[in-house]
């Protein structure tokens, strides 16, 4: 016998999201004695502390103006917020897996946006 489960929702968050939601998290389970971190959680939370750059609301904006430029799609905007790319060969790095490449100028108008947050 297979048990499936359904997928109901897929929604894309930035890494400085999913560190306000886990410090929620850590808060609550600090004000109970009975509950420990588990390691998966402790390690999620130290990850997203050493990475998380921008405050949550920057990040969103950046993914918005982001997905407003024609060859960026959701998926590709968030990694690109998450990652911050310095240069052209980061930023290609993230494009690795597409169809298609982005001329001098597109990945110029990126990294200009990126380089406002950062």
């Amino acid at each position: 016998m297979t048990i499936f489960k359904e997928k109901l929702d897929e929604e894309y968050v930035t890494i400085s999201e999913v560190k306000a939601h886990l410090s929620e998290v850590e808060a609550e389970r600090a004000t109970d004695e009975d509950r420990e971190l588990r390691y998966e959680l402790a390690r999620a939370i130290e990850h997203v502390n050493r990475y998380a750059v921008l405050e949550p609301e920057e990040s969103r904006e950046l993914v918005e103006k982001l997905t407003e430029l024609e060859k960026v799609n959701e998926k590709t905007a968030h990694k690109i917020v998450d990652l911050l790319p310095e240069d052209r060969t980061e930023l290609r790095s993230i494009y690795a897996k597409e169809r298609f490449a982005l001329d001098g100028e597109e990945l110029d108008e990126i990294l200009n946006l990126v380089a406002q947050y950062a």
